[in-house]
């Protein structure tokens, strides 16, 4: 029977002597995603705005569907809660994690949830440069953003971390920030991330590739390209290993022809 709840000072003190498990279950909001096992919204507290995940375990089928894909099933809250505390230490922008809970001892019905504090005044990267192709920003407007996106990618990739959701609408953009030199984006919905000590070259082409898919009709040049590849290996563009930005490439046109066909 495993066991586990940890509560900032804010959340310590509202659930004292009581079952924090019971308290999420009360706990009502504006409902973003809720399917029979898994229920996202966004809630407020004294005045304070948070997001909540809670999961009622995913059951064995699906579990036995992710291991014949040969893929890790996320049995929770877990494996986010995780992420985000690892991305802290490496010092990446993301979600702020303040109440998480897991209980239970068979895998495929785990209870547990994720309360982090809201991210106001954000925009996701994809809704912020939808007209680029049209009305192109500044220079330097993208050029910061473009230097931002790569760096953070790959710091998270050098220290064994894969996001397995690495689109731009995972970015988020404090608008406060867009014009300063070193514009403030968040990273979130990290609940299938992956720490290792070494991300298998397979999942870092994955994540890159989903970057560049999701940025293909920003209107990005053959220039920005070059600058996300040097930003992103923090190497001069010399020693690029050309075999894995055309694996990149190939994957994220695959990824864009499959969304075409979807629309049609």
């Amino acid at each position: 029977m495993r066991s586990n709840v940890v509560l900032d000072p804010f959340f310590a003190r509202l659930w004292r002597d009581t079952d924090p498990f019971a308290e999420v279950e009360r706990l009502e909001g504006e409902e973003f995603r809720r399917v029979k096992t898994r229920r996202t919204f966004r809630f407020e507290l004294q005045g304070r705005g948070f997001f909540a995940k809670v999961h009622h375990g995913v059951g064995w089928r699906e579990i036995f569907k992710n291991l014949l894909q040969w893929k890790r099933p996320v049995l929770g809250a877990e494996n986010e809660f995780r992420a985000l505390n690892f991305l802290h230490q490496l010092g990446v922008d993301t979600m702020t994690p303040c109440a998480f809970g897991l209980r239970g001892g068979n895998p495929a019905k785990l209870e547990s949830f994720l309360i982090t504090a809201e991210l106001a005044g954000m925009v996701s990267l994809e809704d912020y440069c939808r007209e680029w192709a049209e009305n192109p920003p500044p220079f330097r407007r993208k050029k910061r953003l473009l230097r931002q996106v790569a760096r953070m990618a790959g710091t998270m990739h050098r220290a064994g971390l894969n996001h397995r959701d690495c689109y731009i609408c995972h970015f988020l953009l404090d608008l406060s920030t867009a014009d300063d030199d070193v514009p403030r984006l968040y990273v979130i919905d990290l609940h299938r991330a992956e720490i290792r000590r070494r991300v298998p070259r397979r999942y870092l082409v994955k994540d890159v590739a989903g970057l560049y898919f999701s940025a293909m009709d920003a209107g990005l040049t053959w220039r920005d390209k070059l600058r996300f590849i040097r930003y992103y290996t923090n190497r001069p563009l010399r020693s690029m290993k050309k075999r894995f930005w055309r694996d990149v490439e190939r994957a994220a046109c695959a990824l864009y022809r499959k969304e075409e066909r979807k629309r049609k």
